[in-house]
């Protein structure tokens, strides 16, 4: 079949689902998701067998190390993808949740109500989980899913999506509710992205040249973030254990993730104290170090960092370091530099505590926290779309109510404007 005509069959299954998912039931769509993640479990030795042949091939094409890692899937990632539909289910169905409900002068009650997007076409690359995550997500806010991963996971994602429409059928749910486009042409994201007679948002999840692509492509809304350079602060008033401890999380657990540290600042009258420490910690693990000249004073073996460092996402072993005067300098580097993803600061000092909260413009902010923590599970959201960096229609992880839009609502009782 040619794509135009079968991306547009896609879309037209995606919007007539829609309705029917939209006026779900709650105990239906929880249903739903419990079954999925049933079948999951079960089909666990099948889930793995396909990610091998994904792995082998990726391999085979000289895939990085950082593609690689995010690829994988284990068992206990099976585990996890099963967990994170559980938790979805648990979750309150936002969907019909009236609020605002206010008395008007002319007796009519006027509030909000929350109601579906409609069809969600999301694009993404590599991470498997992110199939499991986005259907549960999608059916338990009422939208209709398309779904397009990357050709690297194209066995693993078409095995997932096995287990979400065998849910879907059990809980007697249109199966074309989540579908996942079954072909690696780049001529489908194009098609994807251009039909708002069927598709109402576009969340991409990916690197910066897919994103950029589809944000001028499109013709639909996007829900996107380009980028994930995050920074770590160790203010003047930081604790030096808490200050090694989170740099090393946020720098180290995973390199290859979005909100991953890229960037570490540490002011003038704690560098001396602190942070030879913590440049050893991030050496002994193979870190790069790419600091200004103090830092380079203070730090054997770190490398002279350029301009364009301080503002890249390296997913890799390297972080950018530079000596600050203080919170100010901080705080405007990070406005400059930063892709607005996730800042933190650690301190120990109320009130440069609350100018970082107030002042860092980005979507997610933290005091004495890693910046790891920026993830839907860890928001208490069950799982994410995806974590955008815009302003609108929604900004960081993107949860069930980020999946929602709001109508007014007016109640009543024979009234009429006067």
């Amino acid at each position: 079949m040619d794509i135009r005509d079968y991306m547009i069959q896609v879309g037209a299954a995606a919007r007539a689902a829609s309705r029917l998912i939209a006026r779900a039931s709650t105990q239906a769509k929880n249903d739903a998701l419990l079954a999925m993640a049933r079948t999951l479990r079960e089909r666990r030795d099948e889930l793995l067998a396909a990610n091998a042949q994904d792995l082998e091939e990726a391999r085979a094409a000289g895939l990085e190390a950082a593609m690689i890692d995010r690829l994988t899937l284990t068992a206990k990632g099976v585990e996890s993808m099963a967990l994170g539909l559980e938790q979805v289910a648990a979750l309150p169905d936002p969907v019909g949740e009236i609020t605002e409900l206010k008395r008007r002068p002319s007796g009519i009650q006027v509030g909000k109500m929350r109601v579906p997007l409609g069809v969600v076409g999301i694009i993404y690359e590599a991470r498997p989980n992110v199939t499991a995550d986005a259907a549960a997500l999608c059916l338990k806010s009422g939208n209709a899913a398309i779904l397009r991963g990357g050709k690297e996971a194209l066995r693993c994602n078409q095995a997932i999506a096995a287990c979400v429409r065998a849910g879907l059928a059990a809980a007697g749910l249109p199966e074309t509710a989540v579908q996942v486009v079954d072909t690696t042409d780049r001529a489908a994201v194009g098609h994807l992205v251009a039909m708002p007679e069927y598709v109402d948002v576009i969340v991409p999840r990916g690197g910066k040249g897919l994103i950029e692509r589809i944000s001028k492509e499109a013709r639909v809304p996007v829900i996107k973030h380009l980028d994930g350079n995050c920074h770590v602060y160790i203010d003047a008033d930081a604790d030096a254990d808490k200050a090694l401890r989170i740099v090393e999380n946020a720098k180290t657990q995973r390199l290859g993730t979005c909100n991953t540290a890229e960037s570490l600042l540490v002011a003038r009258a704690a560098a001396a104290t602190l942070l030879p420490a913590i440049a050893a910690m991030l050496q002994a693990k193979g870190v790069e170090i790419r600091g200004c000249a103090e830092t380079l004073a203070i730090v054997p073996g770190a490398r002279a960092a350029t301009d364009a460092d301080y503002s890249t996402e390296y997913l890799a072993a390297i972080i950018s370091v530079k000596v600050v005067d203080g919170v100010d300098a901080a705080i405007a580097h990070i406005n400059k530099y930063s892709s607005q993803h996730t800042e933190a600061i650690v301190t120990e000092n109320y009130t440069a505590a609350m100018r970082f909260l107030r002042e860092v413009d980005s979507s997610s902010v933290m005091v004495n926290a890693s910046t790891r923590f920026a993830d839907g599970f860890e928001y208490g959201l069950g799982a994410e779309i995806g974590i955008s960096t815009d302003k609108f229609h929604a900004r960081g992880p993107v949860g069930l109510e980020g999946l929602t839009s709001q109508k007014w609502i007016v109640l009543g009782n024979g009234e009429i404007r006067q």
